[in-house]
């Protein structure tokens, strides 16, 4: 099976509706009943119709962690090998496991996608990613220096490799990715003198 066939169910535009319209859910999954739009805390949520049953679905963002991995003025980002924005390059990151704690996402990722063994020396940014068609997120972001492993690319990516900051590539998959690459710029490397 070509990555084409694998993928071409991927349809970004009914997912983003389906993301718009309370991720498409429409009975309890406690009861079965019919789910019902209600004012609650100033939002609209989707509430459960029996009155026996509690049940209240809040919308929330999906947390994301990942790291800023910088070698000799170069960002290591990689190429994404699945829906969405196949073939466009982002800084390896990933959803966050029920029982990780952030930190430990960003290094399992950035073992999974690049190959590398990494240490985190500090947060660096907190995101709010609301571009990807099938959720939104909450990227966190740390700084690692590499520690051990060998790039190769593997889990999600196509490819891994560092690019210098003047000749990023031009598809950069979400929006808080390129900001998390101009906050880089700004704060790090404007610092040092190097833009």
């Amino acid at each position: 099976m070509t990555n084409s066939d694998k993928h071409s169910k991927f349809n970004a535009d009914i997912l983003n509706r389906r993301k718009d319209h309370h991720s498409g859910y429409i009975h309890c999954p406690f009861c079965r009943s019919e789910l019902v739009e209600k004012e609650i805390d100033g939002h609209r949520r989707l509430v459960c119709s029996n009155d026996a049953c509690d049940f209240i679905f809040y919308q929330n963002p999906v947390p994301a962690a990942g790291a800023i991995i910088v070698e000799n003025d170069s960002i290591l980002l990689v190429q994404r090998a699945h829906p969405p924005k196949i073939d466009w390059w982002c800084i390896p990151a990933g959803f966050m496991e029920w029982t990780e704690h952030p930190s430990q996402t960003a290094v399992r990722e950035i073992r999974e996608e690049t190959g590398l063994i990494v240490e985190l020396k500090g947060f660096f940014e907190v995101y709010s990613g609301n571009d990807d068609p099938r959720n939104n997120a909450v990227l966190m972001l740390y700084l690692a220096d590499r520690v051990g492993g060998e790039l190769k690319a593997g889990d999600d990516a196509y490819d891994a490799r560092f690019f210098n900051f003047d000749h990023l590539p031009e598809k950069i998959a979400f929006e808080s990715h390129i900001q998390a690459i101009a906050d880089y710029n700004q704060r790090i490397r404007g610092r040092s003198g190097q833009k």
